[in-house]
């Protein structure tokens, strides 16, 4: 069942961009799997938010919880690097990409009911608090329980395919072996001290060894969504993680293959 998942996320994306209807280009996913009684699900309720859901709380019968990254190609990245805000390439892929997460929503869960199975889905994004600018259905923690990476100094996700693009999950109760939680540092901060990139970019001084101003950075990105709302909804931002040593892969890896 894990390839046949794996499959359908990766041949429904390539199928999507070669149909068209999408300005933004995106590279091979990542799909991880995680055990829904997996302990980690409940430190959420510390780590993230007391009313993080469990993924029972979602589909009665949960067994598995599914997680993808989707990575942007790099030109998106790059026409991200300079200026105090977002690119038009990077506010487009951030919308292209939560109407694409939403379509493979609905198609990995059909894929699941031919087969006898059930899935419940949560949207891609603005599925926060606004006050206290969190959510009850963390993607990106979640990713992390499924292993498909560690977290940076930006609060982001490091996979082995770096931390620009965006994550999707969900739960089914169709039972999948859990994918290996990645081990170790991703993030070179974190392994060896040696960057603080993210930090530097951040226009608006929201990241420091000491925590993240989420409300800083949110101010931020709805001055970027008044940029680009012609676009659509594009509350982004995305300079922490555009052209650092994390955008396109594991630097802790990267640095270790080279050294051995």
């Amino acid at each position: 069942m894990r390839d046949t998942i794996t499959e359908a996320i990766g041949s429904f994306v390539k199928e999507r961009m070669r149909r068209g209807g999408f300005r933004t280009r995106w590279d091979d996913p990542l799909v991880g799997f995680a055990d829904a009684a997996d302990p980690l699900f409940a430190r959420l309720k510390t780590a993230v938010r007391p009313s993080h859901a469990m993924p029972r709380d979602l589909l009665a019968g949960a067994r598995t919880v599914i997680a993808w990254f989707l990575p942007f190609s790099r030109d998106i990245v790059f026409s991200n690097r300079e200026g105090r805000l977002a690119s038009r390439e990077w506010a487009v892929a951030y919308i292209d990409t939560n109407r694409l997460i939403t379509e493979i929503n609905e198609h990995l869960a059909e894929v699941l009911r031919e087969r006898g199975f059930h899935a419940a889905v949560t949207p891609p994004t603005h599925n926060f608090d606004k006050e206290q600018l969190m959510s009850d259905w963390s993607h990106k923690h979640v990713a992390y329980i499924a292993g498909l990476g560690t977290f940076g100094m930006h609060h982001l996700l490091i996979t082995d395919r770096g931390c620009c693009g965006r994550l999707g999950s969900m739960v089914t109760d169709a039972v999948i072996e859990p994918s290996e939680r990645a081990e170790g540092e991703y993030c070179l901060a974190k392994y060896n001290n040696s960057c603080r990139l993210c930090m530097r970019n951040c226009v608006v001084g929201a990241l420091s060894d000491d925590g993240f101003d989420r409300h800083a950075c949110y101010a931020l990105l709805l001055e970027n969504a008044t940029l680009h709302e012609k676009e659509g909804l594009a509350d982004v931002c995305g300079k922490c993680s555009s052209v650092v040593p994390c955008s396109f892969e594991n630097p802790v890896k990267a640095l270790i293959q080279r050294k051995g």
